[in-house]
């Protein structure tokens, strides 16, 4: 994953920190390579700008699940390898990143007659789990197998959810100004 957020920053080490300890604790799987691609794709879509990072033949952005899955059968058609996985891979974590952090916005597509939205009749853990799957099937480059870490991502899809869910719950609580004020009270 591409980020621009240096190896020793304090939001690598919040989400790190927040994501294992939610997932280890709060799931009971303590799968490290699961939480660190985790908290590395919350780093990574921090920068809101790569949540659009793929683009389409003429190089406009995508924007939607529809498009997304639109793109990467075009570019197994077209025989692009490559790109047909980076695009499945952008599916599975940005469904995951929705799913998880932003459980109302899919809600809002869903429930609030937004039947023009693209991706009104999209499943987005369906898609997510799919487009991980299809990932896993790829050699990782520069190794002689497929991916086990994106095929457990596939498998455990909703638990990752549900992991994400917990985290937004601690950034939540971390907002709250008697927390904040507990905070400063213990670290000054």
């Amino acid at each position: 994953m591409e980020t621009h957020v240096p190896e020793h920053h304090p939001l690598r080490q919040l989400f790190g920190a927040l994501t294992e300890r939610n997932f280890t604790e709060a799931l009971g799987w303590p799968d490290f390579h699961v939480t660190d691609y985790v908290s590395n794709l919350l780093i990574e879509f921090a920068h809101v700008d790569q949540l659009t990072k793929i683009k389409d033949q003429q190089g406009e952005a995508v924007e939607t699940v529809v498009e997304l899955l639109y793109e990467a059968e075009s570019s197994n058609q077209n025989n692009e390898v490559e790109k047909e996985r980076e695009v499945h891979r952008h599916i599975g974590d940005l469904t995951l990143f929705m799913a998880g952090l932003f459980p109302e916005y899919l809600s809002r597509i869903k429930c609030s007659g937004l039947i023009h939205h693209k991706d009104f009749l999209v499943d987005y853990v369906k898609a997510g789990k799919r487009s991980y799957g299809i990932v896993a099937t790829y050699q990782e480059p520069n190794e002689k197998k497929p991916s086990t870490l994106f095929q457990r991502l596939s498998s455990n899809f909703e638990l990752c959810v549900a992991g994400l869910g917990f985290v937004r719950l601690d950034l939540v609580r971390m907002q709250n100004p008697v927390y904040r004020k507990a905070k400063n009270i213990l670290l000054h």
